[in-house]
């Protein structure tokens, strides 16, 4: 077996002409490399002694076999990662972790500990401030490399560049609930609006003075936060480009959420604060202090109305739990680590939660109780990005080390129940 270093693969595509806000390459495909298979039961430290040793005996063969069968088409752009780190060959077996049930007692869950599936992603920038990569509706995974946008379908696993920006890059992504419409934001302040079925760009907004870092939907409408410290509402079906304006930070708006019954959005900045606007009012129903470092990571429970969770950069580290109903933070956790990304699981009673400086870690949190039911390894970088496939069994995680890793961390069904109501006053005696 013959095994390739890990390098760069980006090269710029040929570009045709575009308009002057964005620039669309030309629709080509580019099918992913190798599948990287889980070998559960096997000894992967003698597996890749003994090929090693069988392919410096047989190197002619080898590079015959890899010269027919895996030509260089072209830029190897999310294809297959070879690299393994020693972490990973440590940790090649599956953990069986224990986890608790509500109703029948304890049962025994096993979280794979590595990715199984690994992309190049050069040009993924290593940007606390941004969010470029999101999973949509329709099982396509949009990704920022530097000034370009790229749609891999994780069903054909092809690739297919969206856009190109010259002299600006992509700073945020979000997709439209139906999967079609993807919403992109660049470092000049624009938000462009993307048909994926035309594969053209049908709306330009405009209105911030500075980068678009975040961008939250709620159904026909669009939230996007600007380093100008404004958060910008644009109802779609209006001609107007600007629905609301609001104005509570005073510094970049980095976290951008929307709850899930629409009726609260979640703001978080530079400033170290975390607001919660209603959506009928452009005045903050609350804004809270306690975080000591900006605050990016927002999620919203998709299981209890008013259940809100934020996450605190190096200097604070911590995972809050507010009840935004009574304005209360009613939990903290300090995670010893910058918090990057936060995302409750919709299969199970869990939190995921991605860490920067110091550990480059992803957890598993097992809810209301906050006990790590699993950590993943494997990032050599923070782990900047997030998003959850539309079956909301796998998880893709992007870093500063230009890789994209896919974990299959959530069960296909819920095993266990998900607690509704129960959640308020567990936690409140955690306190």
């Amino acid at each position: 077996m013959q095994t390739t270093p890990k390098k760069s693969f980006f090269s710029p595509l040929t570009k045709q002409p575009q308009s002057k806000s964005s620039k669309t390459p030309p629709a080509t495909t580019s099918s992913g490399g190798r599948f990287i298979p889980h070998r559960v039961a096997s000894n992967l430290s003698s597996a890749f002694s003994k090929a090693e040793q069988e392919n410096s005996q047989n190197n002619t063969f080898s590079s015959l076999v890899h010269s027919q069968l895996m030509p260089d088409s072209g830029p190897n752009l999310f294809r297959y990662s070879t690299s393994m780190t020693p972490e990973n060959k440590e940790n090649s077996n599956f953990a069986p972790l224990l986890i608790p049930r509500q109703s029948q007692g304890a049962m025994l869950r096993s979280i794979p500990k590595l990715p199984f599936r690994v992309l190049d992603a050069p040009q993924l920038q290593d940007d606390f401030y941004l969010n470029v990569v999101d999973w949509s509706s329709s099982n396509i995974l949009s990704v920022g490399l530097g000034e370009n946008v790229y749609l891999w379908d994780a069903s054909s696993n092809k690739v297919t560049p969206l856009c190109s920006f010259e002299g600006e890059l992509v700073s945020s992504l979000s997709w439209a609930p139906s999967g079609m419409h993807l919403a992109v934001g660049t470092t000049s302040g624009q938000v462009l609006l993307y048909d994926i079925t035309r594969n053209n760009a049908f709306r330009t907004l405009q209105g911030h003075t500075g980068r678009v870092g975040a961008l939250s939907w709620n159904n026909w409408m669009l939230s996007s936060g600007s380093r100008d410290k404004t958060i910008l509402h644009r109802d779609l079906r209006s001609h107007n480009n600007i629905t609301a304006k609001l104005t509570g930070h005073k510094q970049e708006v980095c976290g951008l959420k929307w709850s899930w019954d629409g009726e609260q959005l979640a703001s978080g900045g530079n400033d170290n604060m975390l607001v919660v606007w209603s959506a009928g009012s452009i005045s903050p129903v609350s804004k809270f202090t306690e975080h000591n470092a900006a605050v990016k990571a927002l999620a919203w429970s998709p299981q209890q109305n008013g259940l809100l969770v934020s996450g605190g950069g190096t200097a604070d580290r911590t995972i809050r739990f507010w009840n935004t109903c009574t304005n209360e933070n009613v939990f903290t956790v300090d995670t010893q680590s910058q918090v990057c990304n936060l995302m409750f699981s919709r299969n199970t009673n869990e939190l995921v939660s991605t860490h920067g400086y110091s550990q480059h870690q992803i957890n598993i949190w097992k809810l209301p109780s906050m006990q790590k039911t699993g950590v993943l390894m494997g990032h050599t970088s923070r782990v900047l990005y997030l998003s959850m496939s539309p079956d909301f069994e796998t998880i893709v995680t992007g870093a500063g080390d230009e890789t994209l890793r896919f974990w299959k961390v959530f069960p296909r069904e819920d095993t266990e129940s998900p607690g509704g109501c129960g959640l308020w006053p567990c936690m409140t005696e955690m306190r």
